[in-house]
């Protein structure tokens, strides 16, 4: 637990200049706590979260038990009621959104090599695959995208807001329902069922490797017909000049479609997806 003089503190008072995003139901400020440490703490307002003190509890709880290398950790959080605000200590991610780097242009100094954009979709494969197996109860993000996956110095990825919905009431949630899906992740299924399960995380998960692959955060019907027939030149980011392995290229993509295939039950399991990344850098290194 931290007390609002704390968060005040590491953010001189919720400073303009300390303002990462503002976003439909949260504002992320940067601070500094008193161990000279660096956090990012969102901040919520209590009317967006669960009206049953209980319910909220819960998620708390469930948000502080998750520890993974590749999800972002939660330090602690403080409620007040007197502002009736809430506030979510996180490690801060240097690197920013992944979300920055696509679309880069040469020179900028945001171009993403081909190692670096493989090891970043093998940790977010590794952390999507904790939510669901490793943690108890099992959990499904709902909304994992390239702005919810977060760098650190070293260009590790961390996926952001795991397990949120459990603190967020019922019309927050379908707000970022809304993006998710302008954006191409939400599932085809979800319109008719009103469900998730672990496949729409699975059909998530493709939609941002491929975007990975071809550096754009919207994905043309074209782009995905070169990635199936392998038209490299056609749907690998030219901004990293032709320095890929057309042999992981290829892998990757198909394990994409595969994983952004319309019906449910033709998506692999995040489990077969960590079986054939590991089958790929096997390859690749014989």
């Amino acid at each position: 637990m931290f007390n609002l003089e704390e968060i005040e503190s590491a953010t001189l008072c919720f400073s303009e200049a300390n303002l990462l995003g503002k976003g439909s139901f949260s504002s992320v400020y940067r601070g500094v706590l008193r161990d000279g440490s660096v956090v990012a703490i969102r901040v919520i307002n209590m009317t967006s979260c669960k009206s049953e003190d209980s319910e909220f509890a819960k998620g708390m709880s469930l948000l502080t038990s998750l520890q993974h290398d590749n999800l972002v950790r939660l330090r602690g959080f403080c409620c007040s009621r007197g502002r009736g605000e809430c506030y979510l200590v996180y490690d801060f991610a240097p690197r920013g959104k992944l979300s920055k780097y696509l679309e880069a242009e040469e020179g900028s100094g945001l171009v993403l090599d081909w190692s670096t954009r493989v090891s970043i979709i093998d940790g977010i494969a590794k952390g999507t695959i904790f939510l669901t197996e490793g943690s108890r109860p099992g959990i499904i993000h709902r909304s994992i995208s390239v702005e919810k996956i977060l760098l650190d110095r070293q260009f590790n990825p961390l996926i952001a807001d795991s397990g949120l919905p459990k603190l967020l009431a019922d019309d927050i949630i379908f707000l970022t329902l809304k993006t998710s899906a302008a954006m191409g992740y939400l599932a085809p299924e979800y319109i008719t069922t009103g469900s998730f399960t672990e496949k729409s995380d699975v059909y998530a998960f493709g939609a941002i490797v491929l975007q990975i692959l071809c550096g754009r955060s919207m994905l043309p019907t074209s782009m995905r017909v070169a990635a199936a027939s392998c038209q490299y030149e056609d749907f690998i980011d030219k901004s990293i000049q032709g320095k890929f392995s057309e042999h992981e290229a290829g892998k990757l993509a198909r394990i994409a479609l595969r994983c952004t295939h319309e019906l449910p039950e033709e998506r692999p399991d995040m489990e077969a997806v960590i079986e054939e990344l590991n089958r790929v850098h096997e390859l690749a290194s014989s």
